[in-house]
């Protein structure tokens, strides 16, 4: 008795992309003759028959769109499931918002559960743990079945799709160059581990404006946050030097290290200037209030979701991933003043 095969199957039996079988099966003029032959060949020899309730979910819009964040502690990513539901319900979608939490396996889990024909296309920050594996296969996988795919904020280069993200090196830049404008020389950085590629974009934005005032990038006062462990020990790093100014990546940071400038005595802005990232309530309502980079998460969202529905609207065979860089501004507080 001959097993039952699947577009998978046969895909990884004769070495070609799930997409190739699909577009052979139905007799596409996109695949070579011989390819097509080989395909439709094999097919028949396993007696192929289609999964009609897959087609047939495939076939028919739910009108709905996928949302998976890493988490959802960040005022960012609040804004952004904001931009991304206007945005849907103005063209008709509902959204279904899930979090990895920042797992590979729940992420895993979740893409697997929604692509099933649950939604039409899915929006996604990638999870920390997936970037520090660097294992995309389940992005990749989605690309493949040409589900509608689009990353924001935590993107990477070997997915091929629509992608939405903030110039995180022209904002790093921009805080370090607003601090070195105010005197300060001695900057801590506090970033995310290398994996987490906006921590390190926004690090090669904070060098550059050191080099361009011939300052040295002094690691001793770079610290890179391991959310697994005491985040406010980890920052305590970065006072053993006498620093005078503080970049941190996002607002919690930010707010952590104006609560350890306190404890020792120190004046904010007077002694030590701070800049966090993400223009939230913590920015807003700390004591002093904090100067930060907006992201401008609520337009992303829309974007994001603006992108997703173009291509899932888009009847064409051929497609072009776009990708969209959206520029940050400096929302100046009372934590930063030019020292007198």
């Amino acid at each position: 008795m001959k097993q039952k095969i699947t577009i998978k199957t046969i895909a990884k039996e004769l070495g070609v992309s799930t997409s190739t079988v699909s577009k052979a099966l139905k007799d596409s003029h996109e695949i070579s003759k011989e390819t097509k032959d080989k395909i439709q060949a094999y097919a028949n020899l396993y007696n192929y028959k289609p999964n009609s309730l897959a087609l047939q979910l495939r076939n028919q819009k739910t009108k709905v769109i996928g949302v998976i964040l890493p988490k959802i502690v960040h005022h960012f990513f609040s804004t952004v499931i904001m931009g991304i539901e206007e945005g849907a319900n103005a063209k008709g979608y509902n959204i279904i918002v899930c979090f990895s939490n920042e797992s590979y396996k729940k992420e895993v889990e979740t893409l697997k559960v929604l692509s099933n024909g649950s939604v039409d296309g899915l929006i996604v920050s990638i999870a920390n743990e997936t970037l520090k594996n660097k294992d995309f296969n389940h992005f990749k996988g989605l690309v493949s079945e040409e589900i509608p795919l689009v990353l924001f904020d935590r993107v990477v280069d070997e997915i091929l799709c629509d992608k939405v993200v903030v110039d995180d090196v022209g904002a790093g830049y921009k805080a370090t160059k607003h601090l070195l404008n105010n005197g300060r020389k001695k900057i801590a950085l506090i970033t995310t581990p290398k994996h987490v590629n906006v921590g390190s974009l926004r690090r090669q934005g904070y060098e550059k404006a050191l080099i361009e005032e011939y300052i040295k990038t002094d690691t001793n006062i770079i610290v890179e946050i391991d959310e697994n462990q005491d985040i406010k020990k980890q920052i305590e790093t970065v006072f053993k030097d006498d620093i005078d100014g503080v970049f941190a990546v996002n607002e919690i940071y930010a707010a952590n290290a104006m609560r350890i400038a306190k404890e020792k005595g120190l004046k904010v802005p007077q002694d030590l200037s701070v800049i966090g990232f993400t223009d939230g309530l913590i920015s807003e309502y700390s004591s002093p209030s904090i100067t930060t980079i907006a992201q401008h998460g609520f337009t992303m969202g829309k974007q994001a979701v603006e992108l997703l529905i173009e291509r899932i609207d888009k009847e064409a065979e051929t497609y072009s991933p776009k990708k969209i860089v959206i520029s940050s501004d400096l929302k100046l507080r009372e934590s930063t003043k030019p020292s007198s």
